[in-house]
C-alpha cells in the first residue's frame, strides 16, 4: 500500500459512503481533537436537535446533534447519540503514512490517554505498525505504506469479523461487492496452517472497493469481548427513493434488522444509515418550522420515504 492520494481520492460530491461515529457528549470535542491531529482537515456544517429529535433522543434542545467533518479527504459525520453504543475495535480506520516520522507523530497523539492494541513495531507486513484505540475510543491502525505497493487512500475503515462471526470476512466481502457498484476486491492474505487459532484459508487480510471506495476486512479466532455495534455505522447517500429502497432491501437481506429513521444492521452486525441526499435539504432549510416538520416526519419512518418528506415540509 501507499499513501500518495494526491491524485486518486475521490471529491465530496462522489462519495457514496461517509462512516458515522456515534459519541455521548463529545462529538464536537473529538470532531476539534481529530482535526487538530490530521493534515489537510476541515470542519463542515453542524446541526443541533430541535425539540422533535431531542424529545425522541432524550437529548437537549439546541445541543449538537451532528459534526461533519473530512481528514485528509475522508468525509466522516460525528453524531451526539447518548451512552447507547460504544466504540470498539471490530471497526477501525487504517491510517496509510508515507514516513516514519509521520507514524510516529500520529502515534504520539492518539495514544495520548488511549489504548495500545498492538505496540508500534516493526511487523511481517510493515516496518512500522501500531493500533491504538484513542481517549475516545475509536481505534486507527497506523502503518508506514510500501511506496512499491498498489495505491490506497490515506483512510480505509476496516473491519474485523470475531466471535461467530469469524470466518465470514470474505463472505462478507462477497456480499456487500454484488449490492453495491463500482466494486472491486485488491489484496486478499490467507492464514496459513501454523497461524491457530485462525483457520487455514481465512482472511488474515484483504481490502475491496464499494462505489470507488476502499474498505478491508479481516478474520480473527482469538478472543475477542467486542462485536460490530452501532457506534460506527456507515452513511450510504441516496439520490432517489428507488436508491433509498434498494440499499434498504439489500442489505437486510438474509437475517438483517430493520432499524428507525434510516438505520440498518445487516446479517453480519454492521450498520448503514441509508440516507436519501434531499434530507439534508429539508434540514437545513431556513424555514424552522418546515424543518421541524420534517423531522417529526423522520422519526415515524423506518425506511425513510421522500415523499412523506416532503409533503411534511409543505
Amino acid at each position: 500500500m501507499t499513501a500518495d492520494n494526491e491524485t486518486k481520492s475521490l471529491t465530496e460530491s462522489e462519495r457514496k459512503i461517509t462512516p458515522n461515529l456515534w459519541f455521548d457528549d463529545t462529538a464536537e470535542e473529538a470532531t476539534e481533537f481529530y482535526v487538530a491531529t490530521f493534515d489537510n482537515t476541515k470542519i463542515g456544517p453542524i446541526s443541533r436537535y430541535d425539540a422533535a429529535a431531542a424529545e425522541a433522543a432524550g437529548r437537549p434542545e439546541g445541543s449538537v446533534l451532528t459534526v461533519d467533518f473530512e481528514l485528509d479527504g475522508q468525509q466522516f459525520v460525528a453524531l451526539n447519540g447518548g451512552p447507547g453504543f460504544t466504540f470498539n475495535p471490530a471497526i477501525s480506520f487504517i491510517v496509510n503514512c508515507s514516513t516514519e516520522t509521520e507514524v510516529d507523530t500520529l502515534w504520539e497523539r492518539l495514544s495520548d490517554g488511549g489504548e495500545v492494541l498492538m505496540p508500534l513495531d516493526a511487523y511481517p507486513f510493515s516496518d512500522r505498525y501500531g493500533w491504538v484505540q484513542d481517549r475516545y475510543g475509536v481505534s486507527w491502525q497506523l502503518i508506514l505504506t510500501d511506496p512499491e505497493g498498489e495505491w490506497r487512500p490515506k483512510f480505509t475503515p476496516s473491519m474485523l469479523f470475531v466471535g461467530d462471526n469469524c470466518g465470514n470476512a470474505e463472505e462478507a466481502m462477497d456480499f456487500y461487492t454484488t449490492i453495491f457498484t463500482d466494486t472491486s476486491v485488491g489484496q486478499i492474505a490467507r492464514y496459513g496452517p501454523d497461524h491457530d487459532p485462525d483457520e487455514e484459508g481465512t482472511i488474515m487480510y484483504a481490502d475491496f472497493q464499494l462505489e470507488s471506495q476502499w474498505f478491508a476486512a479481516a478474520d480473527s479466532a482469538q478472543a475477542h469481548e467486542f462485536a460490530f455495534n452501532e457506534a460506527i455505522s456507515f452513511i450510504v447517500h441516496c439520490e432517489t427513493q428507488q436508491e433509498v429502497d434498494y440499499y434498504w432491501e439489500n442489505l437486510t437481506a438474509d437475517g438483517g434488522t430493520k432499524g428507525e429513521c434510516g438505520w440498518l444492521t445487516d446479517k453480519y452486525g454492521v450498520s448503514w444509515q441509508i440516507v436519501p441526499t434531499v434530507l439534508s435539504e429539508l434540514l437545513q432549510d431556513e424555514d424552522a418550522a418546515k424543518a421541524h416538520r420534517v423531522v417529526e416526519a423522520m422519526l415515524e419512518m423506518k425506511r425513510i420515504d421522500i415523499t412523506g418528506l416532503q409533503r411534511a415540509a409543505n
